[in-house]
C-alpha cells in the first residue's frame, strides 16, 4: 500500500488498499460493488480506483450486517447518502435510527423465542397441551388426532367420528388413505 505524505492523502484507493485498510476481503468488495454497495471508477490500465469514503461506507455495511440488516436494506438505506462525499456522523445517527426499530422488534422477538423455547422438544407430535411454537393452548388438537399441520391441504378432519376428510378439491386426504 502506497504510503500517503504528512498533510496529503491519495483521492483514490487500489482494491488491496480499501481491503486492508477495511478488513475486508477482495472478493467481498467485488461482490459489495456487484450489489450496488459501493462504487469503483476504472483507471486506464482498467484496475479498479475507490474514492476514500467507500472506507467509511464499507465499515457502516460491515456494522450494520453484524446486527443482522439484509444486504437488500442497507443499500436502500446507503442510496439516500450523497455520491463522492464521506457519510458524516449525522448521516450514521439517521442511517442506524431507521435499523434501530427493527432491531429492537427482533430482539423483543428472538427474547421471546429463546425464553419459550424450551417449553417446545420438537418431538413432531404437534398436539401437545403446551407447545407454544407450533401449537399454543393444543388448538390444533381439537381437529382430531395425529401430525395436523403435516397436510397443510386437508380441512379439519372430523377422524374421530372415522369418516374421511377431505382436502379443499375435495379429494381424499393423503392423512386418511
Amino acid at each position: 500500500m502506497t504510503k500517503a505524505t504528512p498533510g496529503k492523502l491519495q483521492r483514490e484507493l487500489s482494491v488491496g488498499e480499501v481491503a486492508a485498510r477495511s478488513g475486508v476481503a477482495v472478493s467481498t468488495l467485488h461482490f459489495y460493488e456487484s450489489k450496488g454497495l459501493i462504487r469503483s471508477n476504472r483507471n486506464r490500465g482498467n484496475q479498479r480506483r475507490y474514492p476514500r469514503e467507500v472506507l467509511r461506507r464499507v465499515a457502516i455495511i460491515k456494522v450494520a450486517q453484524r446486527t443482522g440488516i439484509p444486504l437488500a436494506e442497507i443499500k436502500e438505506a446507503l442510496s439516500t447518502l450523497p455520491e463522492g462525499r464521506t457519510p458524516t456522523a449525522a448521516d450514521w445517527r439517521r442511517l442506524s435510527q431507521r435499523w434501530k426499530a427493527d432491531l429492537d422488534l427482533r430482539i423483543e422477538r428472538l427474547t421471546r423465542l429463546r425464553d419459550q423455547l424450551t417449553d417446545c422438544i420438537g418431538c413432531g407430535c404437534l398436539s401437545t397441551e403446551h407447545c407454544p411454537l407450533r401449537n399454543p393452548y393444543d388448538e390444533l388438537g381439537e381437529q382430531g388426532p395425529g401430525p395436523r399441520l403435516l397436510d397443510p391441504e386437508c380441512n379439519p378432519c372430523p377422524s374421530a367420528t372415522g369418516e374421511a376428510c377431505q382436502t379443499e378439491d375435495g379429494k381424499n386426504c393423503s392423512a386418511m388413505t
